[in-house]
């Protein structure tokens, strides 16, 4: 085949350090918007996005020219940074090291961009912690403190 047409949606969720309510409310939209163009800057196109003030959950297509994981350290790297630089937060702003991913199959596309679209909602009656193991149980991984 001398063509390649990969097409890899994945579920990215990774949260503040120690699970540090670090993301104001008000100022989320700012943080997602700059992470939303670190994406574009590299290729990913962006389905959704959306968190709480401890973790953030992106619904992305992997570009094919970069590994999940440099994709990864260069977003939270740079997110974490612009947050410290702009003073969006009132104490230093880190992410928590580690992150959970999952690939989406093209049918599932609407329930998980509604799942993460209704995190607010969602989170009303269930922790991050259990949330994120849930995650790992769904997708027979191992559930580790994380």
């Amino acid at each position: 085949m001398s063509h390649s047409f990969p097409k890899i949606w994945v579920h990215l969720v990774f949260g503040t350090k120690n699970r540090q309510p670090l993301i104001d409310p008000e100022k989320e939209s700012r943080i997602y918007s700059f992470i939303q163009s670190q994406m574009i800057d590299k290729g990913c196109f962006t389905k959704a996005m959306n968190g709480i003030e401890d973790h953030i959950h992106i619904l992305f297509l992997l570009n094919q020219n970069i590994s999940l994981a440099d994709l990864v350290k260069h977003i939270k790297g740079s997110s974490a940074h612009w947050i410290n630089q702009h003073n969006i937060c009132p104490e230093k702003f880190a992410w928590q090291t580690g992150y959970g991913a999952f690939s989406v199959s093209e049918s599932q596309l609407p329930k998980v961009e509604r799942y993460i679209l209704n995190q607010k909602e969602h989170h009303k009656t269930k922790t991050f912690v259990e949330e994120y193991e849930g995650l790992l149980k769904v997708h027979h991984l191992n559930i580790g403190s994380g």
